[in-house]
C-alpha cells in the first residue's frame, strides 16, 4: 500500500488546489451524519445484521464515480477502512491514492484520548 498519508488539512488543499476528490468510506448512516464538504460516499462495508460486510463493488464504484485515473483522498472515521479501501484501489491499478490519516473523528491512544484531530473536530468544511 502506498505510504501516502495527509492530515486533515492537507486533504483540504489538495481537494482545493489540485483537484483531488475525496472518497469517504463510511457507511451510509456514518456519510449521511456529517463528511468532508464534497466527498463522494463509496462504502468500504455494508452493515447487515450479520456483522459488516464487505461491499464487493467497491473498486467499480470508485471507478465509475471517479474514474481510474482520478486523484483520490480516501477518508472514514479514523483511517482503518480507508487504509484497506487505499490497498484495494492500488491493487485495482489507481496510482493517485492517498489516505487522510485522522479521518472524521481523529486518531486516539488505547485510552481514547485524541493524539491527531480529524476533519470534524478541526471544523473544516462540512456537509450533512
Amino acid at each position: 500500500m502506498s505510504e501516502s498519508r495527509i492530515s486533515p488539512t492537507e486533504a483540504l488543499r489538495l481537494m482545493n488546489d489540485e483537484g483531488y476528490t475525496y472518497v469517504d468510506v463510511r457507511t451510509k448512516t456514518e456519510f449521511a451524519l456529517g463528511h468532508p464538504a464534497g466527498a463522494k460516499n463509496v462504502p468500504w462495508v455494508f452493515q447487515r445484521t450479520s456483522g459488516a460486510q464487505p461491499n464487493p463493488q467497491f473498486v467499480a464504484t470508485v471507478e465509475k464515480e471517479v474514474g481510474p485515473d482520478a486523484k483520490v483522498i480516501v477518508g472514514c472515521h479514523t483511517s482503518n477502512r480507508a487504509d484497506k479501501a487505499a490497498e484495494a484501489l492500488e491493487t485495482a491499478g489507481f496510482s493517485n491514492v492517498i489516505v487522510q490519516r485522522a479521518g472524521w473523528a481523529g486518531l486516539r491512544d488505547s485510552f481514547g484520548g485524541v493524539t491527531e484531530p480529524g476533519w470534524e473536530e478541526l471544523k473544516l468544511p462540512i456537509e450533512r
